[in-house]
């Protein structure tokens, strides 16, 4: 089996139909040169239904805050409404896509960050039954929803889920974002960031907010793989088949 890819899809793809259809489009291209496996959260539908239901919720250094009592809904719009939906996108593109958690067949392990409630911490498990689906040419579909050794379910930012994910399967893999990259305080594109300057360039407010974990979760894995990992934009399919191919595209983080 050749390398996988792992691709982390997030922001305005995942609640915008038209952009889904666009991204499965460059999505078949891309199994065809080498097996997928897709991460996803959904961050904005959960905040939107949360304000729906007179319930607040807020972020601390681009990640959510997320109490035990909003489990229910936020495993719901993951697991179950923006997973099911990707699936049924899939099948539209004779893709073969099986929804998963994290935590099916114990592919990623969590502990509890308790200072962020019930907010998991996640770690490389089991490649188990991604690799059998993978075989089987299955297109594993993963929503960033945890289980700690407890059996809490845990709110998993879904970058730090997927660099998990390629951690297990020893992946390549690709953070999307809804820009082409990481940006510098010009907007211009930082072609190569290495493990030495993250520390200046998110002291400097450079790189903030959600932008802070993707590099955060970039470096993890490019850490654990000792391979360089791309943070790019969605819209850009000539850049998603380069990356597919091992080409440069969008940010390559280093370690």
């Amino acid at each position: 089996m050749s390398v996988p890819l792992v691709i982390k899809l997030g922001g305005r793809v995942v609640t915008d139909n038209d952009c889904l259809q666009q991204l499965f489009s460059t999505v078949t291209r891309l199994a065809a040169l080498r097996p997928l496996v897709l991460v996803h959260g959904g961050g904005d539908q959960v905040q939107s239904l949360l304000q729906q239901l007179g319930q607040s919720s807020h972020k601390v250094d681009g990640q959510r805050i997320t109490p035990a009592a909003h489990m229910p809904i936020v495993a719901g719009v993951l697991a179950g409404d923006i997973n099911t939906q990707l699936c049924a996108v899939a099948q539209q593109y004779q893709l073969l896509a099986v929804g998963l958690t994290l935590a099916a067949g114990g592919t990623v392990q969590c502990s509890q960050d308790t200072s962020r409630g019930a907010v998991g911490i996640p770690s490389p498990g089991s490649a188990q039954l991604l690799e059998s689906l993978i075989e089987q040419n299955y297109l594993p579909i993963v929503s960033s929803i945890g289980v700690s050794a407890a059996g809490e379910r845990l709110n998993v930012n879904a970058d730090l889920a997927a660099a998990a994910i390629a951690q297990v399967l020893h992946a390549d893999l690709i953070l999307l974002t809804d820009v082409p990259g990481i940006l510098d305080q010009h907007g211009q594109l930082i072609d190569t960031i290495h493990a030495d300057q993250a520390p200046d360039l998110i002291a400097s407010g450079v790189i903030k907010d959600g932008m802070v974990v993707k590099l955060q979760a970039a470096l993890q894995a490019a850490h654990a793989s000792r391979r360089s990992i791309a943070v790019a934009g969605w819209q850009d399919a000539n850049a998603l088949t380069r990356l597919a191919k091992g080409e440069s595209a969008g940010t390559r983080v280093r370690y």
